[in-house]
């Protein structure tokens, strides 16, 4: 399977017609997606009328962009004008989207091609992808097993071979869980690097954050090019960042200060998932990089960031809660139904958390420059859950199943996860990859230097 930057380097030199690489996805999609489903809808015809476009255009030696026909998919949480956006919701199974959100425009402007909408968990509510409009997602690896979520359809389509990009959203790791389960790379971005919306009701909290999954960190970087940058919809959104992400992909510091930290403190991880990610650890050394086990914890911000996610989607779906509530996730609307509860005591409380998470990270990045952990704390689980409740036989709390991803969604750093082997039953693995705030720049740099010492860009589930 070629990158993206790749099969657009042939389409740009003619090498490769777009028509024919989106009869090849369409044609893929038709075979795996019964399997996997991981798109949940298809544009079959507008996307082959766009790839003649662009060979029109290729042609007449027009300006074409970066992502020149390159097919994508889209989470279903985000919008793709004409199409339906259902958050994987029943009452919203007819809600057809008006125009693009900023981040498909921006992919459509640089040439992309939307061939549909994936996957995802109710209003993206869970790690594992199932919802009760379009039912459940499998993990290419292992049918059996879920790709995980709340991007467990783009997930999927990457690492089933449907396209080689699809978008993703993370609030607590919906990126990096599927991109770890499925061996995909994954990037959670700093809070505003690529805008949100346009939303009916601005969100409050900083923890929602949009991304790309891809099959390797170049594609990965030409997507941040393509999507990076202010947009007045989004007052959170960050200024365009002085270099392309792409061009600097190779500069990565020497002699970096490397923190490791197995557990965070409070993690319990399946055996062979750490001994994977230690070996992983072990490579940044080989590269002449200074590699330290932080002796550190972070705070317990399980239940913080839970209050959090949940006010965030209340004031989302507050209007037609009570309306809807019979055709909806019971632990959903249960979930919502406790926010109202939530007091100005609550908010104090939260603020102390949030303010404790912030003095450690800060202290931590004044010491070191990149955090490494595991990413998941076990392989992919079933396909229709539940998360697991132990660990190689030991009791673990319900965000025991996430332990290492949502504390950066609280404190706003750029994460990644690379992928760094296959467990005893052959199932992805994933390190994590923490930078500080606004330097996805070196994490993209540090997940690249693993790439080359460590290859997986042809090592790829067999279906279909």
């Amino acid at each position: 399977m070629l990158s993206a930057q790749e099969l657009a380097k042939l389409i740009r030199s003619k090498d490769l017609s777009p028509v024919e690489l989106m009869e090849e996805t369409l044609q893929r999609i038709e075979a795996v997606n019964p399997v996997l489903n991981a798109f949940v809808s298809v544009r079959a015809d507008q996307a082959m009328r766009e790839a003649r476009s662009i060979v029109e255009r290729l042609a007449s030696s027009q300006e074409t962009g970066l992502l020149v026909g390159i097919p994508i998919g889209v989470k279903d949480l985000e919008d793709v004008k004409g199409m339906v956006t259902s958050f994987g919701s029943v009452p919203y199974k007819n809600n057809i989207a008006q125009r693009d959100s900023i981040q498909v425009a921006r992919l459509k402007a640089a040439g992309a091609i939307v061939v549909g909408k994936t996957n995802t968990p109710e209003f993206g509510f869970t790690g594992f992808t199932k919802n009760m409009l379009y039912g459940v997602t499998r993990n290419p690896w292992n049918t059996e097993r879920t790709p995980g979520g709340s991007s467990g359809g783009s997930a999927a389509a990457v690492a089933g071979g449907m396209v080689p990009i699809a978008t993703g959203s993370d609030a607590g790791g919906s990126i990096r869980i599927p991109a770890s389960y499925s061996g995909c790379f994954g990037l959670k971005t700093s809070f505003g690097r690529i805008p949100r919306g346009p939303f009916p009701l601005l969100q409050t909290h900083p923890i929602w954050c949009m991304g790309p999954l891809t099959r390797t960190v170049k594609d990965a970087a030409l997507y941040l090019d393509c999507v990076s940058g202010y947009n007045a919809s989004d007052p959170y959104s960050l200024p365009s960042p002085e270099h392309s992400f792409l061009k600097c992909l190779e500069d990565i510091p020497t002699d970096l200060r490397i923190a490791f930290s197995p557990t965070l403190g409070y993690a319990r991880v399946q055996k062979d998932v750490m001994s994977l990610v230690e070996k992983a650890a072990k490579r940044f050394e080989e590269m002449g990089h200074i590699v330290e086990s932080w002796e550190g914890s972070l705070p317990d911000v399980g239940e913080t960031w839970s209050k959090i996610f949940n006010c965030e989607l209340y004031s989302q779906l507050h209007q037609d809660l009570d309306k809807n509530r019979e055709e909806m996730g019971k632990t959903l609307v249960n979930s919502l139904d406790q926010v109202k509860s939530f007091s100005m005591e609550d908010h104090i409380e939260a603020q102390k958390v949030w303010t404790e998470l912030n003095q450690i990270m800060g202290d931590l990045f004044e010491r070191f420059d990149l955090l490494l952990t595991p990413t998941m704390p076990t392989e992919a689980f079933a396909s229709k859950g539940p998360p697991p409740a132990e660990i190689d036989g030991h009791p673990i709390p319900i965000l025991g199943a996430v332990a290492f991803t949502y504390p950066f969604n609280l404190s706003g750093h750029p994460a990644a996860t690379v992928p760094v082997g296959l467990t005893k039953n052959g199932l992805p693995a994933g390190l994590q990859i923490i930078g500080p705030r606004q330097r996805d720049d070196l994490v993209l740099q540090a997940s690249h230097a693993y790439e080359k010492i460590r290859p997986w860009d042809d090592h790829w589930p067999s279906i279909g």
